[in-house]
Order: structure tokens, then sequence, then C-alpha cells
């Protein structure tokens, strides 16, 4: 009867595990998906140019910036979120930082402590901005339990 606008998260193949034991210490790039259960300590980037999924469950935790086609976390990330498409932020979720996204869903029980930034289809990476001190601040933070 009625149709739902299509939102959300593409379906790429989750293709990577890191499990819930497994602990990394330095920069990760990956392709098409990855589930992280387990623990990164640098940056996590989706392979630019491709319509990667990256989906941090709620034993899975990174600290250093994320940057991603999809992202959907139940963990904890500490740092900045740069998302191309849909970050959805499950109940469990523990974000540190600002997050910079086009579509956004959030669920009771997430929360953020840094700024939540709307981007445009036409601005550049958020990874080739400038980034001022002013911006470490945060404005923002939601927590509901």
């Amino acid at each position: 009867m009625f149709k739902k606008k299509s939102t959300g998260v593409s379906q790429a193949k989750l293709a990577t595990l890191i499990a819930h034991d497994v602990q990394i210490a330095g920069n990760l790039e990956f392709s098409d998906g990855l589930r992280m259960d387990g623990h990164v300590k640098g940056n996590v980037t989706g392979r630019p140019g491709e319509q990667t999924l990256l989906v941090v469950s709620d034993q899975g935790s990174i600290t250093g910036n994320v940057n991603a086609y999809d992202i959907v976390i139940n963990g904890t990330i500490t740092g900045d979120v740069t998302v191309e498409h849909f970050v959805e932020l499950q109940s469990n979720a523990h974000v540190n930082g600002n997050i910079y996204y086009q579509q956004l869903r959030m669920d009771v029980g997430a929360s953020v402590e840094g700024k939540l930034t709307k981007r445009d289809n036409t601005l550049a990476p958020q990874a080739e901005m400038p980034r001022l001190s002013s911006e470490m601040t945060s404005d923002y933070s939601h927590s509901e339990t």
C-alpha cells in the first residue's frame, strides 16, 4: 500500500571479522564490509570510492578516527567519525568525538560527546579539511538511558 523511502545501510557484504579477542595497534583500511568485535588503536578507513560498511558491535572499540560509507555503531569509538552516507547509533553506542554524516539514526541509550554535523554532498572529504583546536571541545552531548 505505502512504500517506505529507502534509507539506511547499503547491502554491503561483511567480508571481514575482527574477533572480540583481537587487538590491533595501527591504522586499518578495509573494503566491502568489516565487523569489529575487537579493539583497534588507530584510524579505521573504508577504501575510498567504495560503498564500505563498518559495524562496531557492543564488544568492539576503536580509538582513532573512523571514515566509511556506512557505519553501524553499538560499541565505543573515541575519535571523529566521518560517514559518506548513513550512520546508525544503536542503543549501546558511545562516541567521544565529532560525527560528520549525511543521514543519521540514533536509538535511545546511544551517547555522543561531540558535535553532530550534517555534511553537504558537495563538501570535500572531512579528512582534507583543516582542523582547529577549538573543534576539540564538545558542543553537544546527548545521553538517554
